[in-house]
């Protein structure tokens, strides 16, 4: 049985009428993602690079580089990526551009989704900056849709303006679980996450979960049809960024 499905149910197909509920692994044809968070907690961030390894599950053997843009004020509030706390087989291929200006990002993304010797394109762009209109966020779509190399851009304490992201999100941390052997842990990346714009999928809410192996999303019980609908990916190692 495929992974996601609740027993007793049948596979449903992928169409534009919005009747699919969103759960990992199922959205890998996506190529322009954007997250809204917070610029107070590495959130935004990580939940990309979740949701960046989760689509790219079926390319375990994929060693291209990757590529990570911010804008001056996206780095003030987040700080620089931090490699040792990224996971390991893509910490010697991330590509890091410290951005002066948002137009400068801005570039430096679309660039980036015209080479298709990237992986993929995490972006962080703090505020609403007027340079990121919609017909700079249309460019980026077209972009990664002609070339193949999806992005995933985090919008740091930004209000959800107008863009051409297929998929847009709203992520705040979660508690984490209890680490199983070492209390002094840190226990697994949550994230309270809504998807509040999809293109293909219904909106909804989900608790969102690293369980080290791969990206587990519960439903909403505000959303579910009932409160058994927990689905999991499969295939990937942590996703947190550290």
């Amino acid at each position: 049985m495929p992974a996601g499905l609740r027993r007793g149910s049948a596979p449903r197909a992928l169409s534009g009428a919005k009747s699919a509920r969103w759960r990992p692994g199922i959205a890998a044809s996506c190529r322009h993602t954007e997250v809204f968070a917070s610029g107070g907690e590495a959130t935004g961030a990580a939940l990309a690079l979740a949701l960046a390894r989760d689509a790219r599950n079926a390319d375990a053997e994929d060693q291209r580089p990757w590529l990570w843009v911010q804008d001056k004020a996206a780095l003030r509030l987040s700080g620089r990526p931090y490699r040792p706390g990224l996971p390991e087989h893509l910490r010697h291929r991330l590509i890091h551009v410290a951005a002066n200006t948002p137009e400068d990002a801005l570039f430096a993304l679309e660039e980036g989704l015209r080479c298709r010797d990237l992986a993929f394109v995490i972006g962080e762009l703090a505020g609403n900056p007027r340079a990121l209109d919609f017909t700079a966020s249309r460019r980026l779509s077209l972009a990664a849709e002609k070339h193949g190399t999806a992005l995933w851009l985090v919008r740091l304490d930004a209000r959800a303006d107008l863009g051409s992201a297929r998929m847009r999100w709203r992520a705040a941390a979660a508690a984490s679980p209890p680490p199983r052997w070492n209390p002094q842990a840190p226990g697994q990346p949550v994230w309270r996450a809504e998807l509040f714009r999809a293109h293909t999928f219904q909106p909804g809410h989900w608790t969102l979960r690293d369980d080290g192996n791969a990206l587990a999303a519960e439903l909403s019980i505000s959303d579910a049809p009932d409160h058994g609908d927990l689905v999991r990916g499969s295939g990937a190692r942590s996703l947190a960024a550290g």
